[in-house]
């Protein structure tokens, strides 16, 4: 059998081994403590750029919501704009067509006093010779 000084070390070896264990289970505590630390950073990281995602997103949301209004708003004051000058340009037609005859008016005005002038410079230069000789029959200057 076995004597108690064979219990006893063996209960040493035991308790040693207890210790080891222990001590290893103190290691894996902190590990896993630290694991769960580095973790929960991580977690808090992702956490965090998801809500910076999510915050961009909504303003860009935002963004295209109100460029596409400004583009509503931008067509209709084209298509008003263009409905405006339409109008603009049926009224004033009428006038641009009287623009247009009494120009053509006066360019044949202006080409009959130009005529005109010419058959009056023509004549006169015609009848001054025979005005000079009869001038100077009138006068006896010979």
């Amino acid at each position: 059998m076995a004597t108690e000084a064979d219990i006893l070390r063996a209960l040493g070896r035991v308790e040693e081994a207890i210790a080891g264990i222990r001590e290893s289970i103190s290691h894996l505590r902190e590990d896993f403590g630290d694991e769960k630390d580095h973790a929960h950073e991580s977690r808090a990281v992702i956490h965090r750029r998801l809500d910076e995602q999510t915050s961009k997103i909504g303003k860009l949301e935002t963004t295209v919501a109100i460029s596409g209004q400004v583009d509503a708003q931008l067509r209709d004051q084209i298509a008003d704009l263009r409905d405006q000058v339409e109008s603009n340009q049926d009224a004033v037609l009428p006038a641009l067509e009287e623009w247009k005859r009494m120009k053509a008016l006066g360019y044949g005005i202006s080409g009959l006093i130009a005529l005109a002038g010419l058959t009056i410079g023509g004549i006169v230069a015609w009848a001054s010779d025979g005005a000079v000789a009869a001038l100077r029959h009138w006068l006896r200057i010979n």
